[in-house]
Order: C-alpha cells, then structure tokens, then sequence
C-alpha cells in the first residue's frame, strides 16, 4: 500500500510507513490450540479425504466436506502457502511489477500462471473470482475487526458472499507466531510440515535468530531507525505493532522510535518527516521498506538523505514490512540485519 494512500484510510491506513504496514488492532486467537488439532499426518490424510476445518485469527472455524482445492489468496499468503507445496488458483495484491516481472510480495511463484483478480489497492475483480468457483478465500490482517487485507471495503459483502474467508493476524505480534499460524494452515491444507526441507527451513529460521540476537547483543550501541520513502515524506516506524520490528526489538535490536506525540498521531505506527527534517532522529543503520509502492534508496535524491551518516557509509539495506510468512522467507531477513549490525561502524 502507498503512503499517500495510507493518510486516507481510517480503518485501514496506517500501513503506509516502513514498518508500519498495518493497520489498528489486537489480535484475538494468534496461536489458538485448536491450530494443531489442524496438523500432523492426520492432517495431510484429511485434506485429501475427510472433512476439513480451520479456525482463523478472528476466532471463526471454517468448515467444509473437504480440503478447499480452489484457493484464492492475497498474494503474500500464497507465496508462503507455495513454499510449504500448496498451491492456489487466483491471488490479489501486489503480483506483478509494470515490467511484468513477479513483485517482491510474490516470492517463488510463477506470476505468468497465477490469476490476478487485482495488482493494486482496491482492485478486485469479483466476476474473475467467481468464475474460479473459490472455496475459500485468505488474507492477512491488520486490525481486531477482522479486516481482510486488500479486500476492497466497498465490495467486501459481494466478494465474502461466494466463499468463506481465512484470516490470518500480522498485528502486534511477534514474527514466529504469524509463521506458526501460517504452517499450521498449510498442514491443514495437505502440506507434509515434517519433510526434511520444512524441518530444515525451520531450523535455520532458529539459527538466524540466534544470530541476530548474539549481534545486537554484542552490539547495543547500534541504532537502527526503520523508514519508508514517499515523493513528499520521509516515515519513520516505531518498534511496536509490525511483526518483524516487535521481533527485532525482542531480541535485543536498538530501534530508533519516532516521538511518542507522532506515533500517536498515526495510530501507533510511525512518524511523517518532510525530507528537509529527515535527520531528526540518528541512526547508525536504516533498513527502508522494499515494497513496490514506495520510493527505494537508489532513487532517493533528496540531499539530506545524502547527507545521512548511515547512508554515506553505506550502512542503508532492505526492510521487507510484509515478510511472505514461511520460514524459507523470512530466515535472510534476520541474517540480512545481523550481518548490518555485526558490520556497522557507529557514525550516529
């Protein structure tokens, strides 16, 4: 979702800044016991058999005769989905970039195969949908009320009419528990969650996070400011509500947080700079969102972004504010910023 678009949305906005990707809320049922009722071997039969059920982050079970076959997803959870071996028939959100390559929210997939129902903020093309007879419907979540990301609000009734929906919460919590929610779908869905590959993505997801924790550990004077660049505003995340810098901040990770006031102001997400004032808060690293929507630090001209410590020491990497939620994803992610920390020199 854009910044400019994220100062329009009440409900919804807020996902604009670095790291602020998200939306307002708390979530009810991340971890839910019922989750591994869903898994195990008995899974992978009953998803090729029996009846099938998963309860979602908004306390709702959904049930059907059998493992839904036709699955429409927002397009990150479909990248996470496919590197757990589930694969699904049409997906919404950021696909494709306009040269036609996959976008970074796409992962592994093969874009040309996929059917795109909408690659922007609210688009949804319901006769599409339709049209692929879905048996379910899922998306992430950033709010308490049961949002589904990048279902258009304004046809939400006649899209949620044709199929039940899976929500996943990726609000105010840490990493791992919206990862083990995502593995706990994919078991219920047929995916073998205890295959070498997955045993081993997991591993390493594990040793990432040591990695990362012995860094900022070692390493405590190192400020890491989280930002996001717009054409007119410079944002800056707090270390609350997204997934990946609550994650950060628990395993000992220095983030630079925006004034209380100017978190408040957007709901608890981030702080809008003017470019003139992007130095307000040192950093001796700056991870910068690298969605599509948002403007990446080889095209920034500003001057005083040149002009910023860490960025003339070449201390600026990628910040991926909507992790695709399997363990293969999100492992260089924390190896990318502990490799940051362990090198940085300190020039804030």
């Amino acid at each position: 979702m854009s910044n400019a678009r994220a100062n329009h949305l009440t409900r919804r906005g807020i996902l604009a800044a670095g790291g602020a990707l998200g939306l307002g809320a708390v979530l009810a049922a991340c971890g839910d016991d019922d989750a591994s009722k869903n898994g195990g071997s008995d899974a992978a039969k009953a998803a090729k058999s029996g009846p099938w059920t998963f309860k979602d982050d908004r306390g709702t079970t959904v049930k059907l005769d059998k493992a839904p076959a036709n699955i429409v997803a927002f397009t990150g959870v479909a990248a996470a989905l496919f590197d757990y071996g589930i694969e699904v028939k049409g997906v919404f959100g950021p696909t494709t970039t306009k040269d036609g390559k996959a976008d970074v929210q796409a992962g592994d997939m093969d874009v040309s195969q996929l059917t795109v129902l909408g690659n922007e903020w609210g688009q949804f093309n319901i006769e599409k949908y339709a049209g692929l007879a879905p048996d379910v419907l899922i998306s992430t979540m950033f709010d308490a009320a049961g949002t589904l990301w990048y279902v258009p609000e304004e046809s939400k009734d006649k899209i949620l009419k044709l199929a039940p929906s899976v929500g996943l919460s990726v609000f105010d919590v840490q990493m791992p528990q919206p990862l083990q929610r995502m593995l706990a779908l994919a078991e219920s869905l047929g995916a073998d969650v205890k295959s070498a590959k997955i045993v081993e993505a997991k591993k390493k997801f594990e040793t990432a996070a040591e990695r990362l924790r012995k860094a900022a550990k070692a390493r405590p004077e190192i400020k890491v400011l989280a930002g996001s660049a717009s054409q007119d505003i410079f944002y800056v995340s707090g270390s609350n509500l997204s997934i990946d810098l609550e994650y950060f901040k628990a395993l000992g990770v220095n983030i630079v947080e925006p004034s209380a006031k100017a978190l408040k102001a957007s709901g608890g997400w981030f702080e809008n700079l003017s470019w003139e004032n992007v130095d307000k808060y040192p950093a001796d690293v700056i991870i910068m969102d690298d969605r599509t929507s948002t403007i990446q630090p080889t095209d920034i001209t500003e001057a005083t972004w040149k002009k910023l410590p860490a960025v003339k020491a070449g201390q600026v990497i990628a910040r991926t504010p909507e992790p695709i939620l399997s363990y293969d994803k999100c492992t260089p992610i924390l190896d990318k910023l502990a490799e940051a920390i362990e090198n940085a020199k300190k020039v804030a």
